[in-house]
């Protein structure tokens, strides 16, 4: 059996914010998440990122927010494309948004807000653009 930390309700909130954000813009935004992270998460988020070849969309617009969850470590990265076009503290805004919640120990409602800015901010760089489609799955992807 797959480990699942989320409900079905709160999956669902999690893939419908994923679906929301990526109508607003060509960029897709994967969610990734394990119990354990031993080392920094933005390397293994960037790891993680490979692994699920986000590495592979037409303009480098992929998102992976990385959340380990008994460790309480986060990390939220972009692809080349979007690092090329963004400022440097592009993800912190998303970051903070994110950290609020998860003080209040709301994972769900934390993951929504970083979703949410991912979509908003890449809306200015990535414009929608139906013709490429959803290169990837919105699917949320889970480690041990």
């Amino acid at each position: 059996m797959t480990w699942r930390p989320f409900s079905s309700k709160k999956e669902k909130l999690i893939l419908a914010a994923i679906a929301e954000a990526e109508e607003k813009c060509s960029g897709e935004i994967r969610v990734h998440i394990d119990e354990y992270c031993k080392g920094d998460p933005v390397f293994k988020a960037q790891n993680m990122f490979f692994h699920l070849e986000m590495d592979k969309t037409h303009l480098h617009n992929g998102v992976l927010i990385y959340v380990a969850l008994k460790d309480h470590k986060f990390s939220i990265i972009g692809d080349s494309g979007i690092n090329e076009k963004v400022p440097d503290n592009f993800w912190d805004d998303a970051k903070e948004q994110m950290l609020i919640h998860f003080k209040r120990n709301d994972l769900t409602t934390g993951i929504i807000a970083g979703i949410q800015n991912a979509g908003e901010q890449l809306s200015k760089f990535f414009p929608a653009d139906d013709s490429l489609g959803n290169e990837l799955s919105n699917d949320i992807s889970y480690g041990a």
